[in-house]
């Protein structure tokens, strides 16, 4: 009898060590000074918004620019919520995500109407749009933005070793439940879809695939993670501001880059390219221009000699898989 597998021994030794260090990043409050936390959270909330900006132009063709226009909603969100109909942070984290998840259902209508560099410029213009939108709202404070009030920020929890657990910990949350549900999501009969239209928009259309459909689907999921994201980021920060919120460079700019030198259209890749960002930044922040200029050199190198990113390569050589996602055919034993 044939049998169908998609783990290997390696893939499951692989997913052993991820979860064992999930397990490890969990009980950091009890051992990290609060810096290490709040580079850690920054790290997970990276690796969130590169997994999803992966998961719409990796696998449903939708090159977008303009991500950060989520990120900023959810931010803004989280201190409407917070600050004038009292709701718990935490909640309010939750239903940034549904807010701009409903928000995206409309701008997804507009901007599937565009093809190519033209839908990746229209979705940077949203972004625009949505700043200086509430560049104008003036009671969150305007072009100059505002801060928590401490009421709201003693309600995330008693002291600030427990607000720095509670944060650090949603973010950890968050960027489990992206990176597990884009598997699983990419396991199902839609990631059946999305690998069908990567490979051939005609010939996905032609087999029944409702490619519309799905693309929706995706980028509502896509904004509705960056929403819960950029809530959590300036939870973090306690203080929001329309170029902070809607910054090109900081939550669009740095996740594509993130994602090109990982690996584009591979769960793995996000997780990499993260790890050799900020392992750039921490090591060369204090140069100035050096610091962008070794960014530079390193897209430039990646791209020249590693086409498919460094998990790419690195798969392309070895075959190792963490989230494998195709199936594979076990022969019978005689």
């Amino acid at each position: 009898m044939v049998a169908v597998a998609r783990s290997t021994r390696a893939s499951r030794i692989g997913l052993l060590g991820l979860a064992i260090l999930v397990a490890i990043l969990a009980s950091a409050p009890y051992w990290a000074g609060s810096s290490n936390m709040r580079l850690m959270g920054e790290i997970f909330a990276y690796i969130a918004l590169a997994s999803l900006w992966n998961l719409l132009a990796g696998y449903a063709g939708l090159v977008s620019v303009g991500q950060h226009a989520y990120v900023g909603l959810g931010g803004y969100v989280l201190f409407a919520l917070a600050m004038f109909l009292g709701v718990h942070p935490l909640v309010a984290v939750g239903l940034a995500g549904v807010a701009a998840a409903i928000v995206a259902v409309p701008a997804a209508f507009l901007l599937f109407r565009l093809k190519g560099a033209y839908f990746a410029i229209g979705s940077w213009v949203l972004a625009e749009v949505a700043l200086l939108l509430f560049a104008r709202v003036s009671a969150l404070g305007g072009g100059s933005g505002t801060s928590l009030p401490i009421t709201v920020v003693r309600d995330i929890a008693d002291g600030r070793s427990a607000r720095e657990a509670v944060t650090y910990w949603t973010a950890l949350l968050i960027v489990v439940v992206v990176v597990g549900g884009i598997t699983l999501l990419l396991r199902s009969r839609l990631g059946l879809a999305l690998t069908a239209i990567r490979d051939s928009e005609v010939a996905s259309r032609s087999l029944g695939v409702r490619i519309t459909r799905v693309k929706l689907a995706v980028y509502v999921a896509a904004a509705a993670g960056a929403g819960a994201v950029g809530a959590l980021i300036f939870l973090t920060k306690l203080r929001i501001s329309p170029d902070a919120a809607f910054s090109l460079s900081d939550w669009t700019a740095l996740v594509i880059f993130i994602t090109v030198i990982g690996g584009v259209g591979r769960i793995e890749g996000p997780l990499v390219g993260t790890a050799v960002f900020f392992l750039l930044r921490e090591t060369l922040a204090d140069y100035g221009a050096l610091y962008l200029i070794a960014l530079g050199v390193v897209a430039i190198l990646i791209m020249l000699f590693a086409p498919r990113g460094l998990w790419g390569a690195f798969a392309a050589r070895t075959g190792l898989e963490i989230f494998p996602l195709q199936r594979r055919v076990i022969a019978p034993r005689e």
